[in-house]
């Protein structure tokens, strides 16, 4: 079975997502993943996609402040607020999963009662919207293994996995060697990795062979996790200068052919 290929929506710093979705679809691609979380852009969005044969496959939450979910007070609410926004986006539009962060940084809060039962209602929320949500892996394994775990028992709760963030972040953590019976969704982008005392931020976001990633030894992976689902760039004209120097055109092209290459690895 052909997987479909996709990519972010707003992946062009000078179009909109509706603008996007055109240039998207005359690339090749047959899926897109959308960071808006306002119910009638998404709408809007996902009637668009219908028309050209687009899938929308899932929404990005905002994360922004996602600390802030394991602090006292309320500095968490205006997260809370985007969350259950891009929840509802879903549910309006017929789009069935939305995806998370759980933390931010190399030094997130200590876990705690408090953002376990946030991210509880969060749970209970989207269940009741029936909509999916898929956390996704960023720097500390902790804190994902940790949320991951409260919901293992829940269907409707699963993994997006992140081929970049897995390689610069945290290089020694196999991912699907934890979560392949719960991936719902997949990001795929390029990076340089980092070295073992960096902390710097190496999430670069480039387009797949202009970073260092094996990309052979990831798609062996999702094949033995039997993913079927949507190979899903997360990819940014903005990331490199002559990246926007092609043009709209162009860069689409070129993410469709690495896309199409990295599929038949």
């Amino acid at each position: 079975m052909k997987q479909k290929l996709g990519v972010v929506a707003n992946c062009l710093t000078e179009k909109t997502e509706w603008e996007a979705l055109d240039l998207i679809r005359n690339a090749g691609f047959e899926a897109v993943f959308s960071e808006s979380n306002d119910p009638a852009t998404v709408l809007a969005l996902r009637e668009k996609c219908d028309k050209l044969g687009l899938s929308l496959d899932f929404l990005h939450a905002p994360f922004g402040g996602i600390n802030n979910f394991w602090l006292p007070g309320d500095g968490y609410r205006p997260l809370w607020k985007g969350i259950t926004d891009s929840i509802d986006s879903a549910a309006g539009a017929g789009v069935p999963l939305v995806v998370c962060h759980v933390s931010s940084g190399w030094a997130p809060p200590p876990l705690c009662d408090i953002g376990f039962a946030r991210f509880d209602e969060l749970v209970e929320y989207a269940q009741k919207k029936g909509v999916k949500i898929a956390f996704e892996n960023l720097r500390k394994l902790g804190v994902l293994a940790a949320i991951m775990e409260r919901y293992e028992k829940n269907p409707e709760i699963g993994f997006c996995y992140d081929l970049g963030h897995e390689h610069c972040y945290t290089r020694t953590v196999r991912y699907m060697d934890i979560y392949a019976d719960r991936l719902l969704c997949t990001h795929i982008h390029d990076n340089h990795g980092r070295e073992k005392d960096d902390w710097s931020d190496p999430d670069e976001h480039l387009l797949p062979f202009d970073g260092n990633i094996d990309y052979a030894d990831r798609m062996r992976r999702l094949r033995e996790a039997e993913f079927t689902g949507t190979l899903m760039l997360e990819i940014y004209d903005s990331r490199r200068p002559e990246y926007r120097e092609m043009g709209a055109e162009a860069f689409l092209k070129t993410a469709y052919e690495r896309i199409e290459r990295i599929s038949k690895l």
